[in-house]
């Protein structure tokens, strides 16, 4: 026999749960990144103006398109990539939005991982602008290798993204934030940066992608290791 249900008396709504918690939060940054646009434009502003000084400032005579053209690519993902790291947690610091967010039924490995895939999110958008445009300006052919070129792109967006969010909540309170971020974050994407950019260099080259199959296993590993870690290590820069 079921029990009764008192009339005017509402059920207690469940909590969200971890899944639900994470796309809620990130569906939430995304718009309001879409009504403000300060950082996809700050970071396209950025990717345009850093394509335009390495173009006029190039000797093609002295140094070929298709060596030039991976570098400036990865400056541009790597410093637009910062600008929007930025913004993460600083977004929600005037109306103190964080404090809230942290008294909601979710679980802080939720709240960190839906602000990684909002910021995953701009960073591809970035990158989904800029690759084309460094292939068009340098006259570099990416159709014979532009699939396993995305794969690189993707996989190292993912290890920056993990590895600026969780230091973008670590720097958002102090009061150089902007200055500490860039400090903390560039050393941990080195590992990063560097296969991705060999990797890059080499299919732009014409290589094989079997050449490059160490360092997308190499990025890959990165992710896995920079995932968990910053996951686990959120928390903590809470009970600051």
């Amino acid at each position: 026999m079921q029990p009764s249900v008192l009339p005017g008396v509402l059920h207690p709504r469940r909590a969200p749960g971890f899944v639900a918690s994470t796309l809620a939060i990130a569906r939430k940054d995304m718009l309001i990144e879409l009504r403000s646009r300060s950082v996809i434009l700050s970071a396209l502003a950025f990717a345009v103006l850093a394509l335009t000084i390495f173009f006029f400032a190039w000797d093609p005579t002295a140094v070929a398109p298709i060596d030039l053209a991976p570098g400036v690519l990865w400056v541009i993902f790597t410093f637009s990539g910062l600008l929007g790291l930025h913004r993460s947690f600083g977004v929600e610091q005037p109306t103190h939005a964080m404090d809230a967010l942290l008294a909601a039924p979710v679980s802080r490995e939720a709240i960190y991982l839906g602000k990684l895939i909002a910021n995953l999110g701009f960073v591809i958008l970035v990158q989904a602008i800029s690759l084309p445009a460094v292939a068009l300006l340098y006259n570099v052919p990416v159709g014979a290798y532009v699939l396993p070129l995305i794969g690189v792109v993707l996989l190292a967006a993912v290890g920056l993204v993990a590895v600026g969010t969780l230091f973008s909540a670590m720097a958002v309170t102090t009061r150089l934030a902007e200055l500490l971020l860039p400090l903390l974050a560039l050393p941990f994407f080195v590992p990063v940066i560097l296969p991705a950019a060999q990797a890059t260099a080499r299919l732009m080259s014409g290589r094989a992608v079997s050449e490059v199959a160490g360092y997308i296993e190499l990025l890959a590993a990165f992710d896995i290791i920079f995932l968990v870690v910053c996951t686990l290590a959120y928390p903590f820069t809470l009970e600051q």
